[in-house]
């Protein structure tokens, strides 16, 4: 999956750090990113950029590779670079390079989302002892957002529950899990159940945790869960959320692993006879 980058080592330990000429810069702009992956996935160095009184924060660290946010992208337009679409970089190389970025573009997106207290509505300002933004009026603190949401594979002997999103923004065509958010006082397998219910119209049993990843596209924190379905198999779609409900065969399925995301490896799991829990 795209947060395993062994034996590279991610440190997320936030404190305040001074860039050096080598290190790397991530740009965002309209959700999209300036970099170069003609060869190996790269960024600016702080050293190609000459703006005056640039705002860099320190985002991570991978291995010795340090990564630093520059937060003012209006005018960052530099040779040898390019905006793209951190979806289209998904299978670039180095693979933890893909990862930085992921990673990166979640803090940039929170970084732009409280610049303003969201109770007062003063000007946040960062502190100097952990991430966090803090308003000086009100005292109100503001911590990067992880939303826990569920992936859920649905088995019914040796088949397996495949859907499609309904067209929408930011929405894929290809065969996927059922997914979706955990809601308040809800515990993960309650989120299953009711996911399940409402987007195919199934009952559930045997809920089984297989695996997590962290999804940075979403500020999500995914939780994959296994489970049979109980009773009554015909699918009933929610068709605002889902275009496609289908059962497949183990030797019927036509997704494979990706190396990427929780769903194709969980796909990819039951393809090959999995999962076998103990």
């Amino acid at each position: 999956m795209i947060q395993e980058i062994a034996p590279m080592k991610y440190y997320n330990h936030y404190e305040e750090q001074s860039p050096s000429p080598d290190d790397w810069l991530l740009i965002y702009h309209d959700g999209e990113l300036l970099c170069s992956f003609e060869k190996d996935l790269s960024f600016p160095k702080v050293s190609e950029i000459q703006q005056e009184n640039m705002e860099i924060t320190y985002l991570l660290t991978i291995d010795r590779e340090r990564f630093f946010l520059l937060r003012d992208d209006r005018d960052s337009d530099l040779q040898g670079y390019g905006w793209q679409k951190l979806s289209t970089l998904r299978n670039a190389h180095p693979k933890y390079r893909v990862f930085a970025a992921e990673t990166g573009m979640q803090l940039a997106d929170w970084y732009r989302s409280n610049r303003y207290c969201g109770r007062c509505g003063k000007r946040m300002t960062p502190d100097h002892k952990e991430r966090m933004m803090h308003c000086p009026d009100c005292g109100y603190m503001a911590y990067p957002k992880i939303c826990p949401g569920v992936i859920v594979a649905v088995t019914d002997g040796d088949r397996l529950l495949l859907t499609k999103y309904a067209p929408g923004p930011g929405r894929t065509a290809s065969y996927a899990l059922i997914a979706g958010f955990t809601e308040i006082g809800e515990t993960l397998e309650e989120t299953v159940q009711r996911e399940v219910m409402e987007e195919v119209g199934l009952k559930v049993k045997n809920i089984r945790y297989y695996k997590n990843q962290p999804w940075s596209f979403t500020s999500t924190l995914l939780c994959g869960f296994f489970c049979e379905v109980d009773g009554d198999t015909s699918i009933r779609l929610d068709t605002e959320e889902l275009s496609v409900g289908e059962w497949f065969r183990r030797d019927e399925i036509p997704v494979d692993d990706d190396g990427i995301s929780l769903t194709r490896e969980m796909i990819g799991v039951f393809k090959a006879g999995g999962p076998h829990f103990q």
